[in-house]
């Protein structure tokens, strides 16, 4: 997959594709069923957004992404996707027109033969554009326009909003049920305060810095590790929050691996949230705590030995 930064002088092999437009946050179903609209129509491309649009307005607003742009690109990349146009949303975006949008973005720009947008899709200066008025510039222009319904799964409509919801409740199951896949918090390890090594439970650390945190708490995941000499897949336990026994600490993911022995330092993860085990306690002293983090790897080992 070729990721493009801006919508001017892309290359003439980008130019002609059908492409799906949309922040795409999560990559979840309802978001597989506009790229797979996109993908009937030629050279399969995505046109998305650096920053959200929603954190350039409110940049002081409680982080909400559930994944930042390297993992959505990764995630993409596995689609199929052979051209990710990533376009800078500044002030020069915000003051387009939605005819600007149409004429300089899309058919000057990118030179886009087909686009693909979900039903409530809004765009230019004021959001005041809808997918109606996209079809029409696309009949002016040249370009064709597929408009996707919402799709719904059986725990409702599959949005980035409902997603969220479902995270901060505890209930990843739900999540995945509208992601079509468990979600993911991809992240280098860094070097933490060690306690967990000195407990007997080597974690990795991870930041969730600008990413919507799900419910904090203790959850039974699914570890990929992808870069280093451990690459693969493993089981484990992770804890999410701020470690209440320790005092007040910034909020980060530890995750401890099943019958792993090696240093993950300096390297990238993907851990997957399978279930829900318990909220975050604070301990009187560390045998407590200790106890309580053994029976918390028994029952992940159960629920995860389940999937196989």
């Amino acid at each position: 997959m070729k990721i493009h930064t801006h919508w001017t002088d892309i290359p003439d092999d980008a130019r002609g594709a059908s492409a799906a437009i949309g922040n795409f946050d999560g990559v979840h179903r309802g978001h597989r069923h506009v790229i797979d609209l996109a993908r009937d129509h030629g050279p399969l491309g995505i046109v998305t957004f650096e920053p959200h649009p929603r954190e350039f307005f409110a940049p002081g607003a409680p982080p909400f992404r559930l994944m930042n742009a390297k993992a959505k690109a990764s995630r993409l990349a596995k689609l199929g996707v052979d051209h990710l146009f990533q376009l800078p949303f500044d002030t020069a975006m915000v003051a387009m027109t939605p005819e600007e949008f149409a004429r300089q973005v899309i058919v000057e720009g990118l030179g886009l033969s087909h686009v693909v947008v979900g039903a409530d899709f809004c765009f230019g200066k004021g959001r005041i554009g809808t997918a109606t008025d996209l079809k029409q510039f696309g009949a002016q222009m040249g370009f064709g326009v597929t408009i996707a319904e919402l799709l719904e799964t059986e725990t409702g409509v599959s949005s980035s909003s409902a997603i969220r919801v479902a995270l901060a409740e505890g209930r990843p199951h739900d999540a995945a049920d509208m992601l079509g896949h468990w979600h993911r918090i991809e992240g280098m390890v860094a070097h933490g305060d060690k306690r967990g090594r000195d407990l007997g439970f080597p974690t990795a650390n991870m930041s969730i810095d600008g990413l919507h945190a799900p419910k904090f708490g203790v959850y039974a995941v699914l570890v990929d590790v992808l870069t280093g000499p451990h690459t693969g897949s493993y089981q484990g336990a992770a804890s999410l929050g701020v470690k209440p026994t320790f005092g007040a600490n910034t909020p980060c993911l530890e995750s401890f691996l099943f019958d792993f022995d090696g240093d993950l330092y300096d390297e990238t993860l993907s851990v997957a949230f399978v279930d829900f085990l318990r909220p975050e306690e604070k301990y009187s002293d560390l045998d407590a705590l200790i106890t309580q983090m053994n029976a918390d790897c028994d029952e992940a080992r159960k629920i995860l030995s389940a999937l196989a």
